[in-house]
């Protein structure tokens, strides 16, 4: 949270104080709101949530002290900083028993009071971030998939759903979005659960030997086959067999394996006899199935029966603030793993990796945190900790004129960056018809450098 994003209210009879305060508070570069009594300020608190609030200890009507018990009394907390002319003790002490975070007096240092905003306000991020991070690490998984985002809800909910039925499954996603865990999901969900959960990566067995591997064979079937073998399917009985990277299966294979699907029943290699086999299964792919039965790259009958009960994993980019939630989880276990203090993200560290796209998903974001658990010797993880790619992804090419307003860039020349700011700081004005208030709040600077800023320019 930044000093542009802290919003602060000011509860002060005096007029002129008020007045001053709001001034200072936005040149600083806050959102700043003043009202003169505690029952004026308290439909404004609940309605926009300020960050910090600044209270005269005697009001008309309310006293500061009774506004912070009404505070209390809200789902959230903003931090409290109490003034008065009153400076004793007594006062201070009551002040802070009460709730107060602060007590200053007045007439007051202008550079004290704004220090202790400062601080005050930099406690309080501490604080959310703290709780925020608690949130994260004591939220449940479900079977191993960690995620509150919507997609992930979402996601679960299907899975809940489709493991009631007892039909092949097809998962696809992109590398890394966790195909492994919600196959093994699935199969925990459903009435197999106690039976075996078999996997094998398609892509990692000789094409010459998948046959025997996926059916069994019979004792002197080939070179080597000295004992028969049953295969998965047969040591999959009564439970799920998962098969990974389906898309690089042989069209030979994947003839046979359609015919196990439709009729339960598996010929070993070599064998006279078929046997009778109860088994699901799931396959995945991080690939497009249905472009490659349409080049016939794979078996559209195959992929049609794979099909009916689909999942499609959702990528880490889109899935909000599950990020956060995983990283910290990494870092937690990785820390506790080389008997580490435990880590937290810099506001900087994820800023940048929010902005990153995360191709390898959340096989990457673990590497990721494991490497910054190895690097950080304090208790933040920066963006020095970060692998490049990750600190400095590369931009995207763009058209400037796309994303600069046309009424900033007035004609084809790239303008200088003092001439693009002074358009902008123009435009600004012009879209907030001269309110100089909100447009240094939309600028994210105070209005002082807002003014210093028309006084170089000359902009009216």
């Amino acid at each position: 949270m930044s000093a542009a994003d802290s919003t602060i209210l000011v509860v002060e009879d005096d007029q002129a104080l008020a007045e001053l305060l709001i001034e200072e508070l936005e040149a600083e570069g806050y959102i700043a709101q003043a009202f003169g009594s505690a029952e004026e300020a308290l439909e404004w608190i609940e309605r926009r949530r300020p960050d910090l609030v600044v209270s005269d200890l005697q009001l008309p009507g309310k006293d500061g002290l009774a506004l912070i018990e009404d505070l209390k009394a809200l789902d959230f907390q903003p931090a409290v900083l109490m003034i008065s002319a009153y400076g004793t003790v007594d006062r201070a002490v009551a002040a802070l028993k009460a709730g107060a975070d602060n007590f200053l007096t007045k007439p007051l240092d202008m550079d004290h009071f704004l220090l202790s905003v400062e601080r005050l306000l930099a406690n309080r991020r501490l604080q959310d971030q703290v709780r925020r991070y608690r949130g994260l690490l004591d939220a449940p998984d479900f079977h191993g998939l960690e995620g509150n985002s919507p997609a992930m809800q979402s996601l679960i909910d299907r899975i809940q759903r489709i493991a009631l039925a007892d039909g092949p499954v097809l998962i696809s996603g992109e590398s890394g979005t966790g195909k492994d865990l919600v196959a093994r999901a699935i199969h925990a969900e459903s009435g197999r659960a106690a039976r075996p959960f078999l996997a094998v990566n398609c892509a990692g067995v000789p094409a010459e030997l998948l046959e025997s591997e996926f059916f069994g064979h019979a004792a002197g079937a080939f070179s080597g086959a000295e004992q028969a073998r049953p295969g998965l399917f047969r040591e999959a009985e009564g439970g799920t067999l998962f098969l990974d990277e389906i898309g690089e299966m042989p069209l030979a294979l994947q003839a046979k394996l359609l015919r196990a699907l439709q009729d339960g029943r598996v010929r070993p290699v070599g064998a006279d006899r078929e046997h009778q086999v109860d088994v699901r299964v799931i396959a995945a792919t991080n690939v497009d199935l249905a472009s490659k039965a349409a080049s016939g790259e794979f078996r559209e009958d195959l992929y049609y029966r794979l099909e009916a009960f689909q999942l499609l994993l959702p990528p880490l980019r889109e899935r909000g603030d599950d990020l956060e939630l995983l990283a910290m989880r990494f870092l937690g276990r990785f820390a506790a793993a080389r008997q580490r203090p435990a880590r937290r993200l810099s506001e900087r560290a994820l800023a940048a990796m929010k902005r990153y796209s995360w191709p390898g998903n959340v096989r990457e974001l673990r590497n990721a945190m494991e490497r910054a658990v190895a690097f950080c010797d304090d208790d933040e993880v920066r963006p020095e900790h970060l692998p490049e790619r990750v600190r400095k992804p590369s931009a995207p090419a763009v058209s400037v004129a796309a994303d600069i307003p046309a009424a900033v860039l007035e004609g084809d020349m790239l303008p200088s960056l003092a001439q693009l700011r002074q358009r902008y700081v123009q435009y600004v004005l012009e879209r907030v018809d001269g309110n100089k208030r909100r447009a240094a709040a939309l600028l994210g600077v105070g209005r002082r450098t807002l003014y210093r800023w028309l006084e170089e320019t000359g902009v009216e």
